[in-house]
């Protein structure tokens, strides 16, 4: 009973592959996964990679993905991290394919950090503000002119239509925050915020 009701949730499925950033596929599960006010889940988030085999992130950390791209049903929200090497992933016919596939049902698409470079190659953000990680600015607008290019020193996060996207790494959880604010109201941001410990950040370290 409690598969048949996780199955009829809005599905977000995380794109991961051999190199991601950790952070940026974290951060998505860390905010989708928690539960609403009723204890009731409100997603179902699972990860998706070419394969079965684990996928072993930048810093080391190894994944077992929940389904392959092959076998994944038609998602409500995509989310496309990044890697230190992302012009393997754009020139990965396969994923590319995958985004182009999801785009035409997905209510919304993430990316963080260079997963906005994926976007671009599979044209899914035409005419769309985008940013990208610190400094990859201009690299984006050169190889992807009909993307509207954020000056990444300035916007942290972007949100243009069903297109959202960061910088990365630990800000991946501000552009998640901001995507369950869309998807679940303000309320369950603030919850989720709450239980993420958020506000500790700005407290002073002794």
């Amino acid at each position: 009973m409690k598969n048949q009701e996780t199955n009829q949730l809005p599905k977000i499925g995380i794109l991961i592959f051999e190199g991601f950033i950790a952070n940026e596929v974290i951060a998505p599960l860390d905010v989708f996964t928690k539960a609403n006010e009723h204890k009731k889940p409100m997603f179902n988030v699972f990860l998706i990679a070419e394969t079965n085999a684990p996928c072993v992130s930048e810093e080391g950390l190894t994944v077992i993905p929940n389904i392959t791209i092959e076998d994944c049903p038609d998602l409500d929200v995509l989310v496309v991290p990044s890697s230190m090497n992302p012009d393997k992933q754009k020139q990965n016919q396969t994923l590319i394919d995958f985004i182009q596939r999801q785009d035409q049902k997905t209510d919304y698409i993430a990316s963080h950090c260079a997963g906005a470079f994926l976007l671009g190659e599979a044209e899914v953000a035409e005419g769309k503000q985008i940013v990208t990680y610190c400094g990859g600015s201009e690299t984006l607008q050169k190889e992807y002119p009909s993307l509207l290019v954020q000056d990444d020193q300035v916007n942290s996060v972007v949100s243009d239509g069903k297109i959202i996207s960061s910088n990365g790494n630990l800000v991946s959880y501000l552009a998640s925050l901001e995507l369950l604010e869309k998807m679940a109201g303000t309320e369950q941001r603030k919850q989720v915020e709450s239980e993420l410990l958020i506000h500790k950040l700005y407290q002073n370290v002794h």
